[in-house]
């Protein structure tokens, strides 16, 4: 029952604790210590490090950890056409802490350029890998929800439909990059999904001046638009996130709210889901969960913190969720990456690969060699 294609038995979110290296590579560039080509070439040396941990721990794939990034998202929205990375009166608020304060504009036609960074980034990545190469990407409903309405140009869209089209479509033109330069195996991270679920969050929507009613709709349509013309050999899932900043949370709340339309209605070959703790709810949201050759990664193993988990509470968990859905149609990975931003989460290296080998012995134990 080991898959030859993603998303694997054992799998990985993405993001991993960057190295003291390339901590302060890029401490002394931001410093003007350093030049570009200097911290890039400290970049390289420490994802060609990373690929060789993660093809020696067994895994089917390998991340570039999302070294040259400072946060999981920004950096590549950011660099959309029409999007802007702008200051912000205060960072994103997490459970006791908050980011770094920036947040994002859209103050033109949203498009995604050829000529995207990130498109070298997995170009790189897949020239030093063995395994199969996977690339994460924020999904386009992140564009819209941290700031809502008031975050993109009355003049340039006065009404929403026209952005939530303009961005299925760069979304779409980004998949083709990505596939021209060889990528098979893409994720759209994704808190938004997430977010529908908590009360908290949705108050807050509401609170900024924008109505959460109907916005499943809307998002199911954006995101199936990037997915329409996805090549057969290529699979693109999704991960959804309760947020991950320095081992604290945003969200809390079961699936069940949005598992329908998630599940059923969005065209994603997988699904990366957290269930590393009581705020996820429990598995009866799978029940939508179409037969057939959808994936749901089950996010058992924490990455908010480097105690190892029980191996037999582990599997017992997942025959817990083959109540609602097909054992085969399951995979197990950490519930998120390692490092959402650069800050990274509260553990230690040898910690974060401790449970990296412990998801791929789990996954052998439950099914197969």
């Amino acid at each position: 029952m080991q898959r030859t294609k993603p998303p694997f038995r054992a799998d990985q979110v993405g993001s991993f604790l960057r190295p003291e290296p390339l901590k302060q590579a890029r401490a002394q560039y931001e410093k003007g210590a350093i030049t570009a080509a200097q911290l890039k070439a400290v970049e390289d040396d420490e994802i060609r490090k990373l690929i060789g941990k993660q093809e020696e721990v067994g895994m089917q794939l390998a991340t570039d950890g999302e070294f040259r990034r400072s946060w999981w998202h920004f950096d590549f929205l950011g660099l959309l056409d029409g999007v802007k990375l702008v200051s912000a009166d205060q960072g994103i608020q997490f459970a006791g802490v908050q980011t770094k304060a920036q947040t994002l504009k859209i103050d033109g036609k949203v498009d995604f350029p050829s000529d995207h960074p990130f498109l070298e980034h997995f170009r790189f990545l897949k020239a030093n890998t063995k395994v199969t190469p996977k690339m994460t990407i924020p999904a386009p409903t992140v564009l819209h929800f941290r700031g809502g309405r008031r975050a993109i140009s009355e003049t340039v869209y006065p009404d929403m439909d026209s952005f939530f089209f303009d961005t299925g479509k760069a979304y779409a033109k980004a998949v083709k990059e990505f596939y021209a330069a060889g990528c098979r195996y893409l994720q759209f991270d994704d808190t938004v999904w997430a977010y529908l679920c908590s009360p908290a969050e949705l108050q807050k929507a509401k609170d900024r001046g924008d109505d959460p009613a109907g916005l499943q709709e809307k998002y199911t349509d954006m995101i199936n638009l990037a997915l329409k013309d996805k090549p057969a050999d290529m699979v693109i899932t999704t991960h959804v996130c309760r947020g991950n900043f320095r081992s604290t949370w945003i969200s809390e709340g079961g699936y069940e709210p949005v598992a329908e339309a998630m599940l059923g209605k969005c065209d994603y070959d997988g699904y990366f889901l957290e269930y590393d703790t009581e705020r996820a709810g429990g598995f009866e949201p799978l029940r939508f969960l179409p037969k057939g050759n959808k994936q749901v990664v089950l996010g058992l193993i924490t990455s908010k913190s480097g105690t190892l988990e029980n191996k037999d509470d582990v599997k017992r968990r997942v025959d817990e969720a083959t109540k609602f859905a097909p054992l085969e149609q399951f995979c197990l990975s950490p519930q998120c990456g390692f490092a959402s931003t650069e800050e990274g989460n509260v553990l230690t290296e040898d910690q974060q690969w401790a449970k990296m080998r412990e998801v791929v012995e789990i996954s052998k134990e439950i099914w197969g060699q």
